[in-house]
C-alpha cells in the first residue's frame, strides 16, 4: 500500500530544475519508495546496501556509471560511496541542461552533506523526506486518534501495520545502534549510547542540558554534546532553539530536544499502552512533541529549512512553538486539555506584547477542543485534528 507523500510535489519541481536530487532522512522513512513511485519503471535502481555493487562503484566507477547509458538512476544509501561523487560531478558538467538523470538517497547528515557539499555544490537539490505526517495520515483514515498515534508512531511500517509494532521497533533502534551510530562516530561503549538515547526519550519535549545528561550516564560533556549531535545527524530526533532576538537577555538559550517520533518515545520509556502513555505523566510532553515536529515536517514536505522556534522568559512564561508565516511571527501553546481557559493564553499574550503586534499575530491554542473556538486576545483554540491543515495553509 504506497500513500501518497506531500514532498512529490517539490520532488517534482527540482527534478525539472536539478541535474540531481538527494532525498535525506532516516532509515525507513520511504525515501526509494518515493523516488521509485514516482520514477516508475523509467528509471533504473541501485542500492549501495549491496557489498557487490558498492565494490563495482568503488573500484570503476566510469564502468559503474557507463552501465546506465542515458537512463535515470536511483542511488541508493550514497553516504556509503562518496568516491563515486567526484566521478558523479564530471558526467553532470559535461551534460548540465539534463535535469533529474541522478535520483540519490541518504541516510546520515553529518559526512553525507560535507562530501555532497564539496562535489555537487550547485548542482544538486537537496531534500528531506521523514516519516508519515499527520495530513498524509489523516488523508487515508490511519491513526484518527492520539492514543493509536503515539503507540504505533508515523514510520510507515509501524503506521501501516500495526501489529508488527515492537519487533519493528525493536530492530530498528538495534540497527541504528550497531549500524548507523558506528559509522556516524567510533563510539566504543555502545551501552552507555543506548542510556543516551533512553534518556533522551524520558527528556522528549524539555531543554537539553548536556551538563546534566553527562551527569546521569557518567560521560564527559564534550561526549554529551557530541552524542546528542549524532542523535540529530541520523535523524532521530530534532532540536528546537529559543527565539530570543531583542526580548531580552536574562532568556535560555537551550535548545528543546524533541524525538523525531512517538512510538519511539513509548518504547524506551516502556510505555504499556498509547493510553496509559497519554494520561500518564508523558501525556503533555507526548502531545506537544507530536505538534512541534507536524511543524518541522510541514517545512521539510515544502522544501524549506525550519523557521521554528520556542521562547521562555526569565520568570517561567513558555511559548511552545514560534514559527514563520508570511510575513508575521505565530506564537502557539499546546496542551492536552480539551477545556480551554484563559490562563493557558498567559504566555501568547506577553510574547506578543514584547514581540509587538505589527511582528506577531495574535497566535493558535492547538488542544483536544471538538471544534474551534474563539478565546480572549484574539486567540483561537483549534482541534489538533485541523493544525496539520493550517500549516498547510500558512507555510505553502
Amino acid at each position: 500500500m504506497y500513500l501518497q507523500r506531500q514532498l512529490n510535489t517539490i520532488l517534482k519541481t527540482a527534478m525539472q530544475q536539478f541535474p540531481a536530487v538527494l532525498v535525506t532522512g532516516p532509515r525507513q522513512a520511504g525515501k526509494t519508495t518515493l523516488l521509485q513511485h514516482e520514477t516508475g519503471e523509467a528509471c533504473a535502481y541501485v542500492s549501495f546496501d549491496d557489498p557487490v555493487e558498492r565494490s563495482f562503484a568503488q573500484n570503476d566507477p566510469n564502468g559503474f556509471l557507463d552501465r546506465f547509458n542515458d537512463q535515470p538512476v536511483i542511488l541508493d544509501e550514497i553516504q556509503y560511496l562518496p568516491d563515486l561523487l567526484p566521478s558523479l560531478k564530471l558526467r553532470i558538467d559535461r551534460d548540465r541542461h539534463r535535469n533529474g538523470r541522478w535520483l540519490l538517497t541518504g541516510s546520515q547528515q553529518f559526512h553525507l552533506m560535507k562530501d555532497i557539499g564539496e562535489s555537487l555544490a550547485g548542482r544538486i537539490a537537496i531534500l528531506d523526506q521523514l516519516p508519515f505526517s499527520l495530513h498524509e495520515l489523516q488523508t487515508h483514515q490511519i491513526h484518527n486518534n492520539l492514543e493509536s498515534l503515539c503507540w504505533n508512531g508515523c514510520y510507515p511500517e509501524p503506521a501501516l501495520a500495526p501489529g508488527k509494532r515492537d519487533l519493528w521497533l525493536r530492530a530498528y533502534l538495534q540497527t541504528y545502534i550497531e549500524r548507523d551510530v558506528r559509522q556516524l562516530q567510533n563510539i566504543k561503549d555502545l551501552r552507555a549510547f543506548e542510556q543516551f538515547v533512553a534518556l533522551a526519550c524520558a527528556r522528549h519535549s524539555q531543554e537539553f542540558n548536556s551538563a546534566e545528561f553527562g551527569r546521569e550516564i557518567g560521560i564527559t560533556l564534550p561526549t554529551a554534546k557530541s552524542w546528542i549531535g549524532v542523535l540529530e545527524a541520523s535523524y532521530l530526533l530534532y532540536l528546537l532553539p529559543p527565539y530570543f532576538n531583542n526580548l531580552g537577555k536574562r532568556l535560555t538559550k537551550s535548545p528543546k530536544l524533541y524525538l523525531l517520533d512517538p512510538a519511539i518515545v513509548t518504547y524506551l520509556t516502556r510505555q504499556p499502552s498509547g493510553e496509559a502513555a497519554l494520561s500518564g505523566a508523558m501525556g503533555g510532553a507526548l502531545f506537544e512533541g507530536l505538534v512541534v515536529i507536524e511543524a518541522v515536517k510541514a517545512y521539510t514536505n515544502a522544501g524549506r529549512k525550519p523557521a521554528l522556534w520556542y521562547w521562555r522568559s526569565h520568570d517561567g512564561l513558555e511559548v511552545d512553538l514560534i514559527l514563520q508565516s508570511k510575513d508575521k511571527l505565530v506564537p502557539i501553546e499546546i496542551k492536552l486539555t480539551t477545556t480551554p481557559t484563559a490562563n493557558h493564553l498567559d504566555s501568547l499574550k506577553r510574547f506578543r506584547t514584547l514581540a509587538g503586534t505589527d511582528l506577531c499575530e495574535p497566535g493558535l491554542l492547538v488542544c483536544r477542543v471538538p471544534q474551534r473556538q474563539a478565546m480572549p486576545y484574539g486567540i483561537n483554540a483549534i482541534p489538533w485534528q485541523e493544525f496539520a491543515g493550517w500549516l498547510n495553509e500558512n507555510i505553502a
